[in-house]
């Protein structure tokens, strides 16, 4: 199950054939993201468990879920608005039941990134997933 903007991501890279031109993908929709405003960006929305400087900041509305977030790292920018496709627009329920790293997978990013960029994307997920579980 997945947000129908990540199905269009999933599309995107089907047309995209070596991993150079999806992870410049991935840093365009990073650099397309609106920023996190920086009165945001404090030690509760941070996310530990990253090589960089990350923040998600959620909203609940309606029991929906939405989030925002930035990084000091283009290619993380793209992983959050990756996850933000993923997750976006989800009820708090559907959240819970998202497979991110099968999903994930079907962008070939389970191989193509670094160990501790996987652990920050683990850490962005876990998140995510806690704080919807939460509400």
């Amino acid at each position: 199950m997945a947000a129908a903007a990540f199905e269009e991501i999933v599309e995107d890279f089907e047309f995209l054939d070596d991993w150079e031109d999806r992870y410049r993908h991935v840093i365009e929709l990073g650099k397309a993201m609106e920023g996190l405003d920086e009165a945001l960006q404090v030690p509760a929305t941070k996310v530990d468990g990253c090589a960089s400087q990350v923040w998600l900041h959620p909203s609940i509305d309606g029991g929906v879920f939405r989030f925002d977030g930035d990084s000091d790292a283009m290619i993380v920018r793209g992983l959050i608005a990756v996850l933000r496709a993923l997750y976006n627009d989800l009820t708090l329920a559907e959240v819970g039941q998202v497979d991110a790293h099968a999903e994930l997978g079907r962008l070939g990013l389970n191989e193509h990134l670094s160990a501790q960029r996987s652990n920050g994307v683990r850490a962005m997920i876990e998140r995510i997933r806690s704080v919807a579980a939460a509400a």
